[in-house]
């Protein structure tokens, strides 16, 4: 179902200034970096606390896009087509509200705390079979992700399963209106996103609201929260409920939950039939979770043998996209759990992020149960692929390989199987390339995957994208809108990665990236960052190469600003002139910087000098983390403040002053610009503020061995680990070449082992150390968090008697990194 920009005109009962009002809508944009088909795409220029879309609208025209909807007056182009609405955000919703409207198909809205996605993903596993389902992709469950993903029905659907996630009061009532579901689930209440109430009865009340009008509500009725809430709300009266219940109350009433290798059987009542089902879980999470599908089947009719058959096939569902270093110089994207279009897109745009490499793959799989017209189907998946930049195409299937003439790329291979592919070692033919693994479970490319990556040693540093995001976002809404941001990526952002780290950051515009060192720099060029640069820490004998990268350096002494004005007179090209720099004060931390004494010389230097363009000026808090030291931290913005008017460099030159931790504490320094660092990476500056920052970083490693060891013998170099009873101990793949303090040794340290603590035994080896499990349920291969979820590394940090920075940073590059976005 397609819609003319004259039609969606009167459902918004707007405005319309175009020549030519009946062009075709098929796509609805929202961000301008996620173009698919410029022609036939609707933008909404959607204005935010932090951010306006329509500060990028002469930006989507140079890209092709022609169709606007916007809430204020902008730029006439004679050949776009602007809709004028009072709220662009409304507006979009409103759309897909009227868009859902013209589906009398069963609806299933899902709302909880937890659970959501795998309820949605699992009833699209089991009920795909027999019905062609839409979905919502990947976690669309917000105030702008619900109406992106009620826009992909269409008449071919039989079946639709939307989620809503809200953070607020008053939100459901604008998701009820676009999802309108005609079945409801209801999965938990908990205390995720809990900021934004003031109770656990009102987010409770407020996500019930989704259900005011649907037919049938499934929940557990042994929730007690839940159940007052419905009782408590008179508008849920007339609704059919449908309970499950592990005390013998609901509809389904549960009678044994019996656990045993990796398996969960669960037995139950419904209308007074005995019912059973396996699932290949034993977690009570994912119990929980297909207790609720196993319900929602058996209200729609289906067999208990065939919900049975397919419930102990249930796959777990993957919630994040990997990114892991490859064979020769390769970044392997790893999406390979499912394939639909809207997975297919963000996935996509994930890939277009990866300026590291010119060269970029698709490894694609057949799209399953998409209910289209393969011919249809595989021609809007070329036309993505074109517009993403793709330029190597690897279809596997059978069903793609026959669409192989829809592709118009020059560099393209088909496979009937996953097997096909992998024999004669075509994964040899990958170098220096960006390859994206997208595909149906049942492709198996997992094996791809594992053939393509590096090997390395079983130790993994997981970096979270979206919790960089989050944190970003945070420190954002603390700033003006006006307010530049400064990521700091020096040190291999904080251990983190460098091109991964900048690539995103880049793509969710920064205004300033800093290392510490030019060679730092010139890698973040390499790998194709074009965000400005500041050098830190330039020395002498790299002014030559910062000037051929475009890199800015941070001048703190006139002998160093001699040496750069006398290189940038013996370079030939006058192209960058006047070059940017960045003025270093010293404010009292003694470190770097003019003084007080300096400034008659260098303002005098400065006016005098053309070639010479001061960017900014800034200095660097010395104990902005620290209350106790308030006093000298406002002395030293105060001097800021006074060098700054001295130098008379005029308005138009920035000034940053503030980290993260003064972001946070010293809101009347915050100037034009400040400079995010650890804060990014989910290390707060108080217990307040880190519960509002989202981890970003867990070191994992596995256990090698377990063994018994007897009372009154030694564990470890120099026998200093002794059993003082019996004990069960486990050799883990982590020691301190991976960046693991020896001061953790004997007791000092710990890890966590299946959500239990087991101190570390006996001194840390090169690549290995021994854990105490005793009285632990664990195997070999076990995985073990030696810092991260449940263990902080701020916690990791002070067991070690040190900071964030430090730990994060001392993680060996023998460790992988794998970057993950869900």
């Amino acid at each position: 179902m397609t819609y003319t920009t004259s039609q969606i005109t009167q459902i918004l009962q707007a405005e319309i200034s175009a020549t030519e009002t009946n062009i075709q809508i098929h796509h609805l944009l929202i961000d301008s970096r996620r173009i698919i088909s410029p022609k036939n795409s609707l933008f909404f220029a959607i204005k935010g606390e932090r951010h306006d879309g329509h500060k990028y609208i002469r930006e989507l025209h140079e890209k092709g896009i022609r169709n606007f909807v916007v809430s204020e007056e902008v730029e006439p182009f004679p050949d776009a087509v602007f809709i004028k609405v009072e709220d662009t955000v409304f507006a979009f919703q409103q759309l897909a509200a009227y868009h859902r409207s013209q589906f009398q198909i069963p609806v299933i809205g899902i709302t909880g705390s937890n659970g959501k996605t795998v309820v949605k993903e699992w009833l699209h596993q089991l009920l795909s079979p027999e019905k062609n389902i839409v979905r919502s992709p990947k976690s669309y469950n917000s105030q702008v992700g619900v109406p992106l993903s009620v826009w992909l029905m269409n008449e071919q659907h039989e079946m639709a399963i939307f989620e809503a996630g809200i953070s607020r009061p008053s939100e459901m009532e604008a998701l009820e209106k676009i999802i309108h579901p005609t079945i409801g689930i209801f999965t938990n209440i908990g205390q995720a996103h809990s900021e934004g109430f003031s109770s656990i009865q009102q987010k409770v009340d407020e996500k019930l609201k989704l259900f005011c009008e649907c037919e049938t509500l499934i929940y557990c009725i042994d929730k007690d929260e839940i159940s007052e809430g419905i009782q408590r709300n008179g508008f849920l009266k007339k609704i059919k409920k449908l309970t499950w219940s592990k005390n013998d109350k609901g509809d389904l009433k549960i009678k044994e939950i019996k656990k045993e290798k990796g398996e969960t059987a669960i037995s139950a009542i419904y209308k007074n039939q005995e019912l059973k089902i396996v699932i290949p879980f034993v977690d009570e999470a994912s119990i929980e979770n297909a207790i609720h599908c196993w319900l929602l089947l058996l209200h729609l009719g289906c067999e208990n043998q065939t919900v049975s058959d397919r419930m102990c096939h249930l796959t777990p569902v993957a919630m994040r996209l990997e990114q892991k270093k490859g064979t020769n110089n390769c970044t392997i994207i790893n999406d390979s759990y499912n394939s639909d279009l809207g997975s297919l897109a963000i996935a996509l745009d994930f890939l277009n992020q990866q300026n590291q490499h010119h060269k970029k793959t698709l490894i694609l799989s057949d799209i399953l149960q998409s209910g289209r017209d393969s011919r249809e189907l595989y021609s809007e998946v070329a036309q993505m692929m074109s517009a993403k930049g793709v330029s190597r195409f690897i279809g596997i299937g059978k069903e793609i390989s026959q669409h192989f003439q829809q592709f118009d790329i020059s560099e393209k291979k088909f496979y009937f199987s996953t097997d096909d592919f992998l024999k004669g070692n075509s994964v040899l033919k990958f170098a220096n390339e960006a390859v994206l693994l997208k595909g149906a479970r049942k492709f198996s490319f997992e094996k791809i995957s594992n053939r393509l990556q590096q090997k390395s040693h079983e130790t993994v540093l997981e970096i979270n994208l979206n919790a960089i995001i989050d944190n970003l976002n945070y420190f954002r809404s603390k700033l003006n809108p006006s307010t530049k941001i400064m990521a700091m990526v020096k040190a291999f952002s904080y251990g983190s990665g460098s091109y991964e780290i900048a690539n995103l950051l880049q793509f969710h515009r920064v205004d300033y990236l800093a290392v510490a060192y030019a060679d730092e720099g010139v890698e973040l060029r390499k790998a194709g960052i074009v965000l400005p640069i500041m050098v830190m820490n330039p020395k002498p004998g790299s002014i030559n190469t910062l000037i051929k990268n475009n890199l800015e350096p941070e001048i703190y002494s006139m002998n160093l600003l001699r040496q750069f004005r006398d290189s940038l007179n013996q370079s030939m090209s006058t192209e960058n002139l006047p070059y940017p720099v960045h003025i270093k004060l010293d404010t009292g931390m003694h470190r770097l910087g003019f003084s007080k004494d300096d400034l008659h010389e260098l303002k005098t230097f400065l006016e005098n000098e053309k070639n010479i363009a001061v960017k900014s000026v800034f200095s660097h808090l010395a104990a902005a983390d620290e209350p106790q030291q308030d006093d000298f931290t406002r002395k030293q913005i105060e001097m800021f403040k006074e060098m700054c008017e001295k130098l008379q460099l005029g308005s138009s030159v920035i000034r940053h002053l503030l980290n993260s931790a003064g972001v946070s504490r010293f809101t009347e320094a915050e100037y034009e610009m400040v400079r995010l660092g650890i804060g990014l990476y989910g290390v707060g500056v108080d217990e307040n503020e880190q519960r509002q920052l989202e981890n970003v970083t867990s070191l994992k490693t596995s256990i090698s061995q377990i063994q018994s060891v007897k009372k009154g013998e030694t564990i470890g170099y120099g026998r200093r680990g002794v059993a003082e009873n019996d004990l069960k101990i486990a050799t883990v793949a982590i020691g301190y070449a991976d960046g693991l303090n020896r001061k953790l040794g004997s007791g000092n340290g710990k890890m966590v082992v299946n959500g239990k603590i087991a101190p570390i035994i006996g001194n840390i080896c090169m690549d290995m150390c021994m854990l105490d499990i005793t009285g632990i349920n664990c195997m070999e291969s076990d995985e073990v968090i030696v810092f991260g979820g449940r263990y902080p590394i701020a916690e990791f940090a002070m067991d070690l008697e040190t900071i964030p920075y430090e730990v994060l940073t001392s993680i060996s590059q023998r460790v992988k990194r794998v970057y993950f976005q869900e």
